[in-house]
């Protein structure tokens, strides 16, 4: 069973930065691509960033381009997303799950992180 753990979330003012944790358990990332995604109340989820799981290629929304990075660290079975430059639309619960492919059906997630930007 995949188990995602996410962690990092918090308050932060416009313009801050923070870096989720994303951590798997019971399974090994290394072979699963790791995304991603952010549901704001009355917004529709979104994609924010992949990370291949055959080459470590990462893919990003528009939204995040420039400003945020997914990275993996697959000896801690960790995939991070440095967020800088943050603007109150990333206000958001982040979760990141599991995909055979970026792009494809999620195949487990996790429970999800909260991060507020706000002055």
């Amino acid at each position: 069973q995949v188990q995602l753990v996410e962690s990092g979330g918090g308050l932060v003012q416009p313009g801050g930065s923070l870096r989720l944790s994303c951590v798997a358990s019971r399974f090994t990332l290394d072979y699963y691509a790791i995304g991603w995604f952010r549901q704001a109340p009355g917004k529709e989820r979104e994609g924010v960033a992949c990370i291949s799981g055959s080459d470590g290629s990462p893919s990003y929304a528009d939204s995040v381009k420039g400003r945020f990075t997914i990275s993996r660290y697959n000896r801690k079975n960790t995939v991070y997303l440095q967020m800088n430059s943050l603007k109150p639309e990333d206000t958001a619960v982040y979760y990141c799950a599991a995909y055979a492919l970026c792009g494809g059906p999620p195949v487990g997630w996790g429970q999800g992180t909260q991060v507020t930007v706000s002055s």
